[in-house]
């Protein structure tokens, strides 16, 4: 893998303040229900708490929660510079977006072309890095101004994204985190995933927090805790229960849902959980999912 020059034109319309010669405000991408594209690969079942001797079980309690864009499809969401850098998928309406983590306003931002499924999302450094689902390309933006500054290939789907201080860190959907060097973009190596029931797969949105890998599995309600050095799951945070009912009954209007069962069933697919930030200044950790119209603030309990 090598960097390469990105065409400046490949990307369109950057928005919000702090942007030199950027277009006119352009309108958050419209919510839909429309389902989940057709080529997403269906979701294969992971071990049960019952079944994982040895892996601790967290549940949570939510401390705060913050307005989030309810047509913002989440794909990623890094905490830094006290602002939300998120990154959002479906074609037509990806975007990299800086968000006022107070009122859920995007600040800033630049959207794709409509032929791009964009996707997860690391800040390192001045640089943001952010995947694309199947177009095997990630980019290379600035962080302070959204500058588009290259772009690096991978082999696989791309997932999720974060860094460990020293390298980017994937997942491609499978049981397998990727590590990348930041400065070549190569991969330098990879660790495959497990717990006391084998591979642990469907690995999306990636957060690292001392020393562990946090990912959520997706299209389920929990987030695998790993040890990025042997890939062992050392704990699983269940996050049932979100989102809340004020938000829930928010869904059911946005999305023209009957009822329960039909709310179950977008959560499930469309509005699944995905997005892990982390604040280490505070020691906030923050969730949220697709389309889901707010950030959640909470504090685990074991």
């Amino acid at each position: 893998m090598r960097l390469r020059l990105l065409s400046l034109l490949f990307l369109v319309a950057l928005w919000g303040t702090g942007c030199s010669g950027a277009a006119a405000p352009v309108a958050a991408p419209a919510s839909t229900s429309s389902s989940v594209p057709t080529e997403t690969p269906a979701p294969t079942a992971t071990a049960t708490p019952e079944a994982e001797a040895g892996v601790k079980q967290f549940s949570y309690v939510v401390e705060n929660a913050i307005p989030h864009d309810p047509a913002a499809f989440t794909q990623g969401l890094v905490y830094a510079d006290d602002i939300f850098y998120e990154g959002t998928g479906l074609r037509g309406q990806s975007t990299l977006r800086k968000v006022n983590p107070e009122t859920g306003k995007v600040i800033q931002g630049v959207r794709y072309p409509p032929d791009i499924f964009a996707e997860g999302v690391a800040v390192l450094g001045d640089k943001i890095y952010q995947l694309t689902w199947q177009s095997n390309l990630g980019y290379v933006f600035d962080k302070e101004t959204l500058q588009a500054e290259g772009q690096f290939s991978y082999p696989t789907e791309g997932w999720g994204l974060t860094h460990d201080g020293e390298r980017l860190i994937m997942s491609d959907g499978t049981a397998t985190l990727y590590f990348i060097d930041p400065e070549s973009l190569e991969i330098t190596g990879q660790v495959a995933v497990t717990d006391d029931e084998g591979p642990v797969t469907m690995l999306n949105e990636l957060e690292y927090i001392d020393g562990r890998v946090y990912a959520n599995i997706w299209q389920t309600e929990r987030i695998a805790i790993i040890d990025p050095a042997t890939g062992r799951v050392t704990a699983y945070i269940d996050l049932a229960g979100l989102p809340d009912e004020e938000a829930r009954t928010e869904l059911m209007g946005l999305h023209g849902l009957a009822n329960e069962a039909a709310l179950a069933n977008f959560l499930r697919t469309q509005g699944t959980l995905n997005g892990i930030a982390y604040d280490a200044a505070t020691d906030r950790l923050f969730v949220t999912g697709k389309l889901w119209p707010k950030i959640y603030e909470i504090d685990l309990v074991e």
